[in-house]
């Protein structure tokens, strides 16, 4: 069994549902530590989330793609908060909701201070899509570390995975930026324990440096 404590000490069981939001207006204080996951709407971005954290109940899932439709904002710890964005790309919605949506999406990347990762969710089979590009080009102009998370790569076998990271790593070269790139099960439980190390590891980074900068 996976071990979800650790080697800095966050334990992903404990991640807790605080509120879902329309918009940033309605997020709580804008501190602590964010780390936001984000894709298209049928990439299994809330499967993941509910893998990572051994929850299956956390973040709703749907049959129908397109369903997150607020900012939720998880807690895994003091000062510590995953945020699952709405999808994009996919949803049979009204034109006007999907802008809603897109606002909301820009506002929270552009303006919430605490925001400390990027995780971009996209399935291993139809890697980086136009809207993923745009969320890869953001993060490397604000500096944000970016994870990208190959899900349902249970659907290849184990040398096929191996050749679709390796691909997207070279595709990814054209970015300029530095990307840490893992192939991502939900169903089979692959890459939890690499997804978790690396999150821990932002954390704890973006706490080093908020002391820094209240010495």
């Amino acid at each position: 069994m996976s071990d979800t404590v650790n080697k800095v000490g966050l334990n992903f069981r404990k991640t807790a549902f605080v509120t879902s939001a329309p918009d940033i207006s309605k997020l709580p204080a804008d501190t602590g530590a964010e780390i936001a996951i984000i894709g298209r709407s049928n990439s299994g971005k809330s499967s993941s989330i509910n893998a990572l954290c051994d929850n299956k109940n956390l973040a709703k899932t749907s049959r129908t793609p397109g369903r997150t439709r607020l900012i939720n904002l998880f807690k895994i710890d003091d000062g510590k908060y995953l945020v699952d964005l709405p999808g994009y790309g996919y949803a049979q919605v009204p034109e006007n909701m999907k802008r809603q949506w897109q606002k909301a999406m820009s506002d929270y990347l552009q303006e919430r201070k605490c925001l400390s990762g990027i995780v971009v969710t996209m399935d291993i089979r139809t890697p980086l899509r136009d809207h993923d590009r745009m969320i890869i080009d953001w993060s490397i102009a604000a500096n944000l570390p970016c994870l990208i998370l190959l899900t349902k790569c249970d659907k290849l076998g184990t040398n096929k995975r191996k050749e679709m990271a390796a691909q997207v790593r070279d595709m990814l070269s054209e970015f300029g930026g530095s990307f840490t790139i893992i192939p991502f099960s939900a169903l089979k439980k692959i890459g939890i324990d690499e997804v978790r190390s690396v999150l821990s590891k932002w954390y704890s980074l973006s706490h080093s440096d908020e002391h820094t900068q209240n010495d």
